[in-house]
């Protein structure tokens, strides 16, 4: 499945009082499972920097991707970046494939 890399920064109202953001982890988290049980997680992150957290996740396709990032968007009240990813193996496998560039 292609692997998808999200970043979110969450609207200062949602940061008001720390203790609420698990919860709205757990919430987002059964939503995302309800509407897209095909994602396999591979890592949530919070961040120092202007975004608060990174996700990393498979899903099998770009639409299930943006689903994701509807939900979150929804009730982060935030904002949200997706990006496509692939491995560093799989980049490298790309590039020697391809012919040199001209110069």
């Amino acid at each position: 499945m292609p692997l998808y890399v999200m970043a979110t920064e969450l609207s200062a109202d949602r940061q008001s009082d720390p203790k609420t953001l698990e919860l709205l982890e757990k919430q987002v988290e059964e939503k995302i499972e309800e509407i897209c049980p095909n994602i396999d997680w591979i890592g949530n992150y919070a961040l120092f920097g202007p975004y608060n957290y990174l996700d990393i996740f498979h899903a099998p396709d770009a639409e299930t991707a943006m689903k994701v990032v509807t939900l979150v968007r929804t009730f982060g009240h935030g904002r949200t970046e997706l990006w496509p990813a692939i491995d560093w193996s799989n980049f490298k496998s790309i590039v020697r494939s391809m012919p040199r560039a001209a110069v």
